[in-house]
Protein backbone atom coordinates (compact mmCIF):
# COMPACT_ATOMS: atom_id res chain seq x y z
CA UNK A 1 0.00 0.00 0.00
CA UNK A 2 2.80 2.40 0.75
CA UNK A 3 4.49 1.62 -2.54
CA UNK A 4 1.01 2.48 -4.37
CA UNK A 5 0.77 5.66 -2.25
CA UNK A 6 4.07 6.91 -3.35
CA UNK A 7 4.03 6.49 -7.08
CA UNK A 8 0.49 8.03 -7.27
CA UNK A 9 2.18 11.59 -6.69
CA UNK A 10 5.17 11.20 -8.82
CA UNK A 11 2.31 9.90 -12.06
CA UNK A 12 0.56 12.81 -11.07
CA UNK A 13 3.73 14.94 -11.78
CA UNK A 14 5.07 13.50 -14.65
CA UNK A 15 1.09 13.89 -16.47
CA UNK A 16 0.98 17.29 -15.28
CA UNK A 17 4.30 18.16 -17.08
CA UNK A 18 3.23 16.45 -19.75
CA UNK A 19 0.05 18.27 -20.32
CA UNK A 20 0.95 21.65 -19.71
CA UNK A 21 3.72 22.31 -21.71
CA UNK A 22 5.37 25.28 -22.43
CA UNK A 23 4.28 27.74 -25.18
CA UNK A 24 5.43 29.47 -27.66
CA UNK A 25 4.21 33.26 -28.10
CA UNK A 26 4.52 35.39 -30.77
CA UNK A 27 4.42 39.01 -31.58
CA UNK A 28 4.51 42.06 -33.23
CA UNK A 29 6.37 45.30 -32.08
CA UNK A 30 5.55 49.13 -33.49
CA UNK A 31 8.39 51.52 -32.49
CA UNK A 32 6.47 55.45 -33.42
CA UNK A 33 8.85 57.96 -33.13
CA UNK A 34 8.11 61.33 -32.20
CA UNK A 35 10.81 63.08 -32.76
CA UNK A 36 10.36 66.87 -33.63
CA UNK A 37 12.11 70.43 -33.46
CA UNK A 38 8.96 71.40 -31.42
CA UNK A 39 9.10 69.41 -28.20
CA UNK A 40 13.14 68.39 -28.69
CA UNK A 41 14.51 72.52 -29.16
CA UNK A 42 15.67 70.98 -33.37
CA UNK A 43 16.47 68.25 -35.20
CA UNK A 44 19.86 67.75 -37.20
CA UNK A 45 20.37 67.50 -40.58
CA UNK A 46 19.58 63.75 -41.90
CA UNK A 47 17.96 62.56 -38.90
CA UNK A 48 16.95 59.10 -38.80
CA UNK A 49 17.26 56.05 -36.57
CA UNK A 50 19.21 53.22 -36.53
CA UNK A 51 18.52 49.34 -36.79
CA UNK A 52 15.58 48.61 -34.29
CA UNK A 53 18.23 45.47 -32.76
CA UNK A 54 17.84 43.56 -29.53
CA UNK A 55 17.39 40.14 -27.73
CA UNK A 56 14.77 38.30 -25.77
CA UNK A 57 16.56 36.76 -22.15
CA UNK A 58 15.71 35.73 -18.75
CA UNK A 59 16.44 37.55 -15.51
CA UNK A 60 20.12 36.09 -14.97
CA UNK A 61 20.66 38.78 -17.48
CA UNK A 62 20.32 42.46 -18.42
CA UNK A 63 22.01 44.49 -21.53
CA UNK A 64 21.89 48.22 -20.02
CA UNK A 65 20.84 49.67 -16.63
CA UNK A 66 20.72 52.82 -15.91
CA UNK A 67 23.41 53.91 -13.31
CA UNK A 68 25.82 51.09 -14.55
CA UNK A 69 28.26 51.54 -17.32
CA UNK A 70 27.23 50.52 -20.79
CA UNK A 71 29.21 47.47 -22.55
CA UNK A 72 30.80 48.17 -25.51
CA UNK A 73 28.44 46.97 -27.90
CA UNK A 74 25.71 48.98 -26.17
CA UNK A 75 28.32 51.75 -27.06
CA UNK A 76 28.83 51.16 -30.62
CA UNK A 77 24.92 51.12 -30.95
CA UNK A 78 24.83 54.10 -29.18
CA UNK A 79 27.30 56.21 -30.93
CA UNK A 80 27.36 55.39 -34.51
CA UNK A 81 24.51 52.33 -35.12
CA UNK A 82 26.71 49.77 -34.86
CA UNK A 83 25.36 46.31 -34.04
CA UNK A 84 27.91 43.70 -34.67
CA UNK A 85 29.68 43.98 -31.06
CA UNK A 86 26.00 43.54 -29.48
CA UNK A 87 25.10 40.99 -31.46
CA UNK A 88 28.19 38.80 -31.44
CA UNK A 89 29.24 39.72 -27.93
CA UNK A 90 27.01 40.72 -25.60
CA UNK A 91 23.58 38.90 -27.10
CA UNK A 92 26.23 35.09 -28.29
CA UNK A 93 27.43 35.25 -24.79
CA UNK A 94 23.94 35.20 -23.20
CA UNK A 95 22.68 32.84 -25.46
CA UNK A 96 25.60 30.53 -24.94
CA UNK A 97 25.10 30.73 -20.97
CA UNK A 98 21.47 29.70 -21.67
CA UNK A 99 20.36 32.83 -20.70
CA UNK A 100 19.04 34.24 -24.20
CA UNK A 101 17.06 33.10 -26.75
CA UNK A 102 17.50 34.95 -29.53
CA UNK A 103 19.06 38.40 -31.72
CA UNK A 104 16.45 40.48 -33.38
CA UNK A 105 17.29 42.43 -36.52
CA UNK A 106 14.63 44.78 -37.19
CA UNK A 107 14.77 47.87 -39.65
CA UNK A 108 15.58 51.36 -39.50
CA UNK A 109 14.14 54.52 -40.06
CA UNK A 110 15.07 57.11 -42.60
CA UNK A 111 13.31 59.75 -41.25
CA UNK A 112 12.93 61.83 -37.93
CA UNK A 113 9.45 60.62 -37.20
CA UNK A 114 7.54 57.18 -38.33
CA UNK A 115 7.25 53.91 -37.42
CA UNK A 116 9.69 50.77 -36.98
CA UNK A 117 7.90 47.42 -37.33
CA UNK A 118 9.23 44.01 -36.32
CA UNK A 119 6.20 41.02 -37.05
CA UNK A 120 6.27 37.81 -36.15
CA UNK A 121 8.64 37.55 -33.53
CA UNK A 122 8.71 34.11 -31.45
CA UNK A 123 9.40 33.61 -27.81
CA UNK A 124 9.25 30.89 -25.29
CA UNK A 125 8.57 30.48 -21.71
CA UNK A 126 12.20 30.04 -20.92
CA UNK A 127 13.11 33.78 -22.41
CA UNK A 128 10.03 35.52 -21.78
CA UNK A 129 12.03 39.44 -21.36
CA UNK A 130 12.48 41.56 -23.89
CA UNK A 131 15.06 44.35 -24.56
CA UNK A 132 15.48 46.88 -27.55
CA UNK A 133 17.89 49.63 -29.01
CA UNK A 134 17.99 51.71 -31.42
CA UNK A 135 20.45 54.93 -32.10
CA UNK A 136 19.08 58.29 -32.69
CA UNK A 137 21.11 59.52 -35.38
CA UNK A 138 23.09 61.80 -35.67
CA UNK A 139 24.01 62.18 -31.52
CA UNK A 140 27.37 61.83 -29.62
CA UNK A 141 26.02 58.58 -27.49
CA UNK A 142 21.60 59.09 -27.57
CA UNK A 143 19.55 55.70 -28.14
CA UNK A 144 15.94 55.14 -27.28
CA UNK A 145 16.09 51.73 -24.98
CA UNK A 146 13.58 49.07 -24.11
CA UNK A 147 14.97 47.83 -20.87
CA UNK A 148 14.24 44.16 -19.84
CA UNK A 149 10.57 44.19 -20.24
CA UNK A 150 8.11 41.54 -19.00
CA UNK A 151 6.27 39.68 -21.05
CA UNK A 152 4.80 37.13 -19.27
CA UNK A 153 2.39 38.75 -15.98
CA UNK A 154 2.84 37.50 -12.65
CA UNK A 155 0.82 34.40 -13.41
CA UNK A 156 3.24 33.20 -15.73
CA UNK A 157 0.25 34.18 -18.60
CA UNK A 158 1.50 35.68 -21.91
CA UNK A 159 0.65 39.22 -22.06
CA UNK A 160 -1.94 40.49 -24.92
CA UNK A 161 -1.13 44.10 -25.68
CA UNK A 162 1.77 46.03 -23.95
CA UNK A 163 1.77 49.77 -24.56
CA UNK A 164 4.25 52.01 -23.65
CA UNK A 165 2.91 55.63 -23.82
CA UNK A 166 6.17 57.39 -23.64
CA UNK A 167 9.25 56.19 -24.58
CA UNK A 168 12.66 58.63 -22.97
CA UNK A 169 16.27 59.17 -24.47
CA UNK A 170 19.02 57.22 -23.13
CA UNK A 171 22.34 58.52 -23.20
CA UNK A 172 24.75 56.09 -22.92
CA UNK A 173 27.63 58.08 -21.07
CA UNK A 174 30.38 56.86 -23.40
CA UNK A 175 30.60 60.47 -25.06
CA UNK A 176 30.34 63.52 -23.55
CA UNK A 177 29.29 65.75 -26.69
CA UNK A 178 26.29 67.94 -25.70
CA UNK A 179 24.77 68.65 -29.32
CA UNK A 180 23.30 66.27 -32.28
CA UNK A 181 26.39 66.70 -34.34
CA UNK A 182 28.88 67.60 -31.52
CA UNK A 183 32.21 66.17 -31.95
CA UNK A 184 33.13 62.78 -30.10
CA UNK A 185 35.18 63.28 -26.68
CA UNK A 186 35.30 59.96 -25.07
CA UNK A 187 33.69 59.94 -21.44
CA UNK A 188 33.39 57.17 -19.15
CA UNK A 189 29.88 57.98 -17.28
CA UNK A 190 26.89 55.41 -16.11
CA UNK A 191 23.87 55.13 -18.21
CA UNK A 192 21.50 58.05 -17.63
CA UNK A 193 17.63 59.43 -19.03
CA UNK A 194 16.92 62.58 -20.54
CA UNK A 195 13.59 62.39 -18.78
CA UNK A 196 11.46 64.97 -16.47
CA UNK A 197 13.53 64.02 -13.43
CA UNK A 198 16.97 64.88 -15.84
CA UNK A 199 15.40 67.76 -18.76
CA UNK A 200 18.39 68.13 -20.14
CA UNK A 201 18.86 69.93 -23.93
CA UNK A 202 17.62 68.87 -26.64
CA UNK A 203 15.44 66.99 -25.75
CA UNK A 204 14.04 68.90 -22.53
CA UNK A 205 12.38 66.15 -20.81
CA UNK A 206 9.78 65.22 -23.21
CA UNK A 207 8.60 61.85 -24.98
CA UNK A 208 10.64 61.02 -28.20
CA UNK A 209 8.14 58.19 -29.64
CA UNK A 210 5.81 55.47 -28.03
CA UNK A 211 5.97 51.29 -28.34
CA UNK A 212 3.38 48.83 -28.83
CA UNK A 213 3.78 45.44 -28.57
CA UNK A 214 0.91 42.77 -29.41
CA UNK A 215 0.23 39.32 -29.12
CA UNK A 216 -0.83 37.71 -32.62
CA UNK A 217 -0.46 33.75 -31.75
CA UNK A 218 0.36 30.90 -29.14
CA UNK A 219 1.26 27.59 -29.49
CA UNK A 220 1.70 24.83 -27.81
CA UNK A 221 5.53 23.57 -28.05
CA UNK A 222 4.36 20.22 -28.61
CA UNK A 223 2.58 21.61 -31.40
CA UNK A 224 5.53 23.72 -33.13
CA UNK A 225 8.60 21.52 -34.88
CA UNK A 226 11.75 23.89 -34.36
CA UNK A 227 12.61 23.06 -37.65
CA UNK A 228 9.87 25.29 -39.29
CA UNK A 229 10.97 28.17 -37.59
CA UNK A 230 14.79 27.74 -39.82
CA UNK A 231 14.88 29.92 -42.36
CA UNK A 232 17.90 30.62 -45.40
CA UNK A 233 18.50 33.93 -47.11
CA UNK A 234 18.96 34.94 -49.24
CA UNK A 235 17.84 32.25 -51.96
CA UNK A 236 19.10 32.41 -55.10
CA UNK A 237 22.75 33.16 -53.64
CA UNK A 238 25.94 34.37 -55.38
CA UNK A 239 27.96 32.30 -52.46
CA UNK A 240 27.23 34.19 -48.90
CA UNK A 241 23.60 33.52 -47.43
CA UNK A 242 22.52 33.11 -43.74
CA UNK A 243 20.69 30.50 -41.69
CA UNK A 244 18.60 32.46 -38.91
CA UNK A 245 16.74 30.72 -35.93
CA UNK A 246 19.28 28.35 -35.83
CA UNK A 247 19.56 27.70 -32.09
CA UNK A 248 18.25 24.25 -32.49
CA UNK A 249 20.66 22.99 -35.22
CA UNK A 250 23.37 20.29 -34.49
CA UNK A 251 24.14 19.81 -38.36
CA UNK A 252 24.14 21.33 -42.16
CA UNK A 253 24.66 19.20 -45.16
CA UNK A 254 25.23 20.08 -47.94
CA UNK A 255 24.62 17.80 -50.72
CA UNK A 256 24.85 18.34 -54.76
CA UNK A 257 21.87 17.00 -57.21
CA UNK A 258 23.23 13.81 -57.19
CA UNK A 259 22.98 13.52 -53.65
CA UNK A 260 26.53 13.57 -53.04
CA UNK A 261 27.76 15.23 -49.80
CA UNK A 262 29.72 17.96 -50.41
CA UNK A 263 29.97 19.97 -47.31
CA UNK A 264 29.34 18.78 -43.50
CA UNK A 265 28.96 21.81 -40.97
CA UNK A 266 28.74 21.43 -36.87
CA UNK A 267 26.72 24.15 -34.94
CA UNK A 268 27.50 24.70 -31.58
CA UNK A 269 23.95 26.70 -30.11
CA UNK A 270 24.23 29.84 -32.43
CA UNK A 271 20.41 31.16 -33.06
CA UNK A 272 21.80 32.86 -36.93
CA UNK A 273 24.84 31.33 -39.10
CA UNK A 274 26.30 32.95 -42.00
CA UNK A 275 28.06 30.80 -44.48
CA UNK A 276 30.02 30.96 -47.77
CA UNK A 277 29.52 28.42 -51.01
CA UNK A 278 30.72 30.56 -53.39
CA UNK A 279 33.68 28.19 -54.23
CA UNK A 280 31.04 25.31 -55.35
CA UNK A 281 29.72 24.98 -58.58
CA UNK A 282 27.08 26.74 -59.81
CA UNK A 283 23.79 25.19 -59.77
CA UNK A 284 21.22 23.83 -57.36
CA UNK A 285 22.05 22.23 -54.01
CA UNK A 286 20.27 20.53 -51.15
CA UNK A 287 21.10 22.03 -47.60
CA UNK A 288 19.76 19.13 -45.01
CA UNK A 289 19.18 21.13 -41.54
CA UNK A 290 19.56 18.56 -38.68
CA UNK A 291 19.21 19.07 -35.12
CA UNK A 292 19.84 16.84 -31.92
CA UNK A 293 16.78 15.07 -31.17
CA UNK A 294 16.38 13.48 -35.02
CA UNK A 295 14.28 16.39 -36.65
CA UNK A 296 15.45 17.33 -40.05
CA UNK A 297 14.55 19.66 -42.87
CA UNK A 298 16.11 19.48 -46.35
CA UNK A 299 15.68 23.22 -48.89
CA UNK A 300 16.79 23.67 -51.83
CA UNK A 301 19.51 26.53 -52.47
CA UNK A 302 20.66 27.57 -55.64
CA UNK A 303 24.11 29.10 -56.27
CA UNK A 304 24.26 32.12 -59.19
Amino acid sequence: MKKITLLLPLIVFFLCNHLYAQSIATYNIVFTSTWNAAEHTSIPPNAHWSRLVGVNHNNNVSFIEVGTMASQGVELIAENGNNDIFEDIDVQNAINAGNAEQYIYGTSLSTATGNITISGLEFTEDFPILSLFTMIAPSPDWMMVIDDLELMDISGNWKTIITIPELYIYDAGTDTGGDYTSVNADSNLPVSIFNSANPIAPFNGNSIGSLTITLTDLLSVAEVNPMEKVTIFPNPTKGDFTISNASALEAIEIYNVLGKLVKTIIIKNNSKIELNLSYLNKGMYLVKLKDAIGNSKTQKLILQ
